[in-house]
């Protein structure tokens, strides 16, 4: 639906005879930042080295990070047994805690 309005305007600004050309300067302009991307994960993997050439770069992105987070079903940790004292009971002390 959005595509559809995108095309019916941008045929009645620039008109069925400039649309084509326009189609064209995108699209290479699409492949440039393509390539440019390319290149650029391509060096960043040569300056790195060999320990980082199986990195992904998606999971270094925050918002994956958070998503995981937030969407993950993490068991919850194991609850310590607790003795309840007794009444008149004087609890433990660690004198090197302190």
């Amino acid at each position: 639906m959005e595509i559809g309005t995108i095309l019916v305007v941008a045929m009645l600004v620039f008109g069925p005879d400039r649309l084509p050309g326009l189609a064209r300067q995108a699209a290479q302009f699409i492949r440039t930042v393509r390539q440019m991307a390319d290149n650029a994960k391509a060096e960043l993997g040569r300056e790195l080295g060999d320990e980082f050439k199986d990195i992904d770069l998606r999971d270094l992105d925050p918002r994956a990070a958070v998503r995981d987070v937030m969407w993950s079903d993490p068991t919850p940790p194991p609850v310590p047994s607790v003795r309840i004292l007794r009444p008149g009971e004087v609890p433990p002390f660690d004198p090197e805690a302190t």
